[in-house]
């Protein structure tokens, strides 16, 4: 079942109700929908985190070159993407675009797998965020335990989660803007100085032999992790001005510019140290146990102390900017699953603001109960909550991205759509192929990734297929338990 915008303006048109279940449809543009998906990015986080490890432990100077492989990879796929978002318009987006093609069974599978893709990845920043924010006060003389401000977040990020989603996008516009800012200062800083040591290279970043050096299976994989959330843009379908044209506009702009980004940014780092220094300088981070040292040192060494005090506090909001924008995403899901009958009818009920307050409940609560068993088992919110649902959180999403690839395929297939070859056939069947190459690469590094044992990995990995079967069977049941209602009904 989708909403679509027609349908969501007819609900504000319509008496009130005791119960409202429609969102606020038209109050959110392009420019809203991107700052929504470039925040779920988390641009800074994804640099500070995620470049030492791709220089070290992957394809050393090529990790640039990473980037715009996976950017390739992601626009072949939006373009099935893109298509289906035209003719299936819903705040559901994977689940209901699988739905389309496969039926209500697939797609609740679909559905499950993307909301553990979406409730893993923020829980893990939420582990980081703890340990930041509690860095960034302990400097300052303040010692608050990580958790207990991961706890208070959660509360804050409730709030915002129930008002109206023009707060949330102007919020977030803000704290995208500074971290994104002060990452471009620094590169283009070193763009225009010529670089480092070795000044710029680009055959030591982008030439193929570079990309391939090393063990490029780790870098791709933080690549992966760097594009998620775009996806998001046709969550808001039934909220968006314009969807037809405004989902495909910010797909395609999130794309371009998050892979254009991290690639030059990394490229800068990389151009800083040197090609031939960079995997020496990301592994002493690592090892030194501050693996953030490798991007904010050479920030403070190019403009002083305050930027690495301003950088810090901007990983903060970074990561802030990245949990609320997933918690408005999973809230949707949650809102779309319960409209269509897939969970109770009260997950659907919106508040004044026509967010969906009841859904937005479910989410933190399930935030909590995610993050809950780290703290009381005292383990290491960043060597374990962190890297151990990031690696699942992205291992359930390409899964996903291969689902909607072929239903692409498939729905159009069964429509008999003529006439667009590309869009329909050729994109999103190229796409499931390169998809199953990448996450073949993911699974195989997959206990690199997540810094865990084996076992601890397999484990992980397991939950993408059980959640997948344990969405079909739900599914299974409501329809069974909706067909022995009808008969009552009926009499």
């Amino acid at each position: 079942m989708s909403i679509s915008n027609s349908e969501s303006r007819t609900a504000e048109s319509s008496p009130p109700q005791e119960h409202s279940t429609a969102l606020r449809a038209g109050s959110i543009g392009v420019l809203g929908i991107l700052f929504f998906v470039l925040s779920a990015q988390a641009p800074l986080t994804g640099i500070v985190g995620a470049a030492p490890l791709a220089a070290a432990l992957g394809n050393g100077a090529g990790a640039p070159g990473a980037y715009l492989i996976v950017g390739i990879v992601i626009v072949i796929f939006a373009v099935g993407f893109v298509a289906m978002s035209r003719k299936v318009q819903t705040n559901g987006a994977f689940y209901a675009y699988v739905t389309a093609a496969f039926g209500r069974k697939v797609g609740a599978g679909a559905a499950w797998l993307a909301l553990l893709a979406y409730s893993t990845v923020q829980a893990a920043m939420y582990g980081l965020y703890g340990v930041a924010f509690s860095g960034l006060l302990a400097s300052a003389g303040i010692v608050v335990p990580w958790w207990l401000l991961a706890v208070a977040t959660m509360a804050g990020v409730q709030v915002l989660g129930s008002m109206n989603i023009e707060l949330g996008a102007r919020v977030l516009a803000v704290l995208v803007g500074l971290e994104v800012a002060i990452l471009l200062m620094f590169g283009f800083s070193v763009l225009f100085r010529g670089g480092g040591p070795e000044g710029l290279n680009l055959a030591a970043s982008f030439s193929p032999e570079a990309i391939a050096g090393g063990a490029p299976g780790v870098a791709i994989m933080f690549a992966v992790a760097s594009m998620f959330g775009f996806e998001s843009t046709a969550i808001y379908s039934a909220e968006a001005k314009d969807p037809h044209k405004t989902v495909a506009r910010a797909t395609y702009l999130s794309v371009g510019i998050i892979a254009v980004f991290f690639s030059f940014i990394t490229w800068m780092l990389v151009s800083f140290y040197g090609p031939s220094q960079v995997v020496g300088a990301a592994g002493a981070a690592l090892e030194s146990g501050d693996a953030t040292s490798f991007v904010i040192g050479p920030i403070v060494e190019m403009f002083g102390p305050w930027a690495g005090v301003t950088t810090g506090a901007l990983l903060v909001t970074s990561l802030l900017a990245g949990i609320i924008a997933f918690h408005n995403g999973i809230n949707r899901y949650l809102h779309s699953l319960a409209l269509r009958g897939s969970m109770p009818a009260v997950v659907a009920r919106t508040n004044k603001h026509r967010a969906p307050a009841v859904a937005a409940w479910i989410q933190t609560a399930v935030a909590v109960l995610l993050v809950a068993p780290f703290v009381l088992l005292a383990l290491d919110p960043v060597l374990t909550l962190f890297s151990w649902f990031s690696g699942l959180a992205v291992a359930a999403l390409l899964v996903l991205y291969m689902l909607c690839s072929l239903a692409v395929v498939g729905y159009f297939r069964r429509e008999r759509v003529t006439g667009q070859h590309w869009q329909t056939l050729i994109a999103p069947s190229l796409a499931a192929l390169l998809l199953g190459w990448v996450l073949y690469l993911v699974v195989s590094n997959f206990t690199s990734l997540i810094g865990g044992s084996t076992e601890t990995a397999v484990a992980l990995l397991a939950a993408v297929p059980v959640v997948f079967v344990a969405g079909v069977l739900v599914e299974f049941r409501v329809e069974k338990w909706a067909r022995t209602l009808e008969p009552e009904f009926a009499g």
